[in-house]
């Protein structure tokens, strides 16, 4: 996976800066309970909702087992179609081919269509390395683009920034980019929005390369899907010569009859619409009708090691509908950018550190950066156990960090740090073990509970910082049980 994100502070650092911030928790807390309640209102309409979400759950966790079978037929699909597909293990494979379609091309501009995929191998800076000009075209990765920012929500990479601060970024920049925004520009929806209009209009009319990612791709046909809202992504599909798609192998889908499912509740647990304003597909070419060529690039990047795990691979059903970031009440105060990945939130928390491993700071604090609340699984549309996930990559971290394949055994290396937590484990492990040095034990707490810190000594001040340490009871359960029923059972 990409570094693009790889070497900013563990995810406790960048919070802490990140709720100091009161405009950047007022710009959270008021779009994520605006999107919170209008989608709750529009799964309230399906009656059958817990059965769609059933059904999509089961879908993807039959793809999954069965992926290399549906990623053949993908293939074979696509090829028939007229369609051209290349296969990439890694980032570094998927840019150089990107790379080289466009130079084969003679082109120096591309237009896109919002990709959490090419934004996860960092394709953008690599087409700039290789003299390439990356155009987004999505409404707000325009305005992160333009303000040299990076994305902070899965649908609303902007959701960080008010009206205010996009009227500013539009005036500031626009102009070095293309048409420049209109003189005397104000903060109303309206005026951004045509600014943004005019601005990208030149480029979908001039680009003869468009590139995209897929919401899902079906192996029966070889047809390519994209929901959006905005319109944006029907230019780039359908008006340069060379379209050039980048998606991830989980994408995948067997049927038609399979994708019914997924086109009722992504719109709902996404932008809570019944349906996107814009469905597109595409399958292969076609004489006289959109692009003349079209390229698959089949990204692997990190995938089949997570399907490795039988309890992590749950991530790889992810549709990205960004319900869970929504809900999460440490997203909504930390924002997306304290998660250093192109997927912030729950499903950021459990999905980045599979892709990319936990070898750094920021993808081993990942799976902590959450409170185990629950509210991302009762939400989720394909029922992902993000807090089952969490604990699983907690328990791989203290114990020996990432899960390798070693021929078709999967290993843990060996992780540095945490020696302090499995101590203590080791510690409670024999104290429980031992029932009368337990209860010696809680006999001294009990009667040396006056003298007790208030907060925990050395490492542990970081986190009864925070917390009040619970209040040593004055007497053991044991002893109160034997004292006052003799311990026996008076339950009728």
């Amino acid at each position: 996976m990409s570094g693009t994100f790889v070497g900013m502070p563990a995810f406790p650092k960048a919070a802490h800066e990140a709720v100091n911030n009161p405009t950047l928790r007022g710009n959270l807390r008021h779009a994520t309970h605006t999107i919170r309640t209008k989608r709750a209102k529009a799964v309230a309409e399906v009656s059958d909702w817990a059965e769609l979400r059933e059904a999509g759950k089961r879908i993807k966790d039959h793809t999954l087992r069965h992926l290399d079978d549906y990623l053949v037929r993908l293939e074979e699909s696509v090829t028939a179609a007229g369609g051209i597909v290349h296969w990439a293990a890694d980032a570094e494979e998927a840019n150089r081919i990107v790379t080289e379609l466009v130079r084969a091309t003679g082109e120096r501009e591309v237009v896109k269509v919002k990709s959490m995929a090419t934004q996860e191998i960092g394709l953008n800076e690599a087409l700039e390395a290789a003299g390439i000009h990356a155009y987004e075209t999505d409404l707000a990765e325009l305005i992160v683009q333009l303000g040299k920012d990076r994305p902070s929500h899965i649908l609303v990479p902007a959701i960080h920034r008010n009206r205010g601060e996009i009227r500013d970024i539009f005036a500031r920049e626009m102009g070095a980019w293309g048409r420049a925004a209109p003189e005397g520009l104000t903060d109303t929806p309206a005026e951004l929005a045509e600014a943004a209009r005019l601005h990208l209009r030149e480029k979908f009319l001039r680009a003869k390369v468009g590139v995209s990612g897929a919401n899902f791709m079906v192996a029966e046909t070889g047809t390519l899907v994209v929901v959006e809202s905005e319109g944006n992504g029907r230019m780039c599909l359908t008006l340069p010569e060379t379209l050039i798609s980048v998606v991830g192998i989980e994408k995948i889908v067997p049927t038609w009859r399979d994708l019914e499912v997924f086109l009722q509740t992504l719109p709902r647990s996404s932008t809570a619409e019944r349906m996107n304003p814009y469905t597109s597909m595409w399958t292969g070419t076609t004489d006289g009708d959109g692009p003349r060529a079209f390229h698959l690039v089949l990204l692997d990047n990190g995938r089949t090691d997570t399907l490795a795990d039988e309890v992590g691979r749950q991530a790889l059903r992810c549709i990205r509908c960004s319900a869970c970031l929504n809900v999460c009440p440490v997203y909504e105060r930390a924002g997306g950018h304290a998660y250093g990945s192109v997927y912030p939130g729950p499903i950021g928390a459990i999905l980045s550190p599979q892709l990319r491993g936990t070898a750094s700071e920021i993808d081993a604090s990942l799976p902590y950066a959450s409170s185990l609340c629950g509210a991302c699984y009762e939400v989720c549309p394909v029922a992902i156990d993000i807090p089952e996930v969490l604990v699983h990559l907690r328990e791989r971290i203290a114990q020996g960090g990432r899960a390798t394949r070693d021929g078709d055994t999967v290993v843990l290396k060996p992780a540095k740090g945490h020696a302090a937590e499995r101590a203590a484990m080791r510690a409670a492990r024999w104290a429980f073990s031992h029932p009368g040095a337990l209860g010696a034990g809680q006999r001294l707490a009990s009667r040396t509970r006056r003298f007790h810190p208030r907060t925990l000594p050395g490492p542990g001040r970081a986190w009864s910082g925070t917390r009040d340490l619970p209040a040593v009871p004055a007497e053991p359960f044991r002893e109160w049980w034997q004292r006052t029923r003799g311990g026996k059972d008076t339950a009728k």
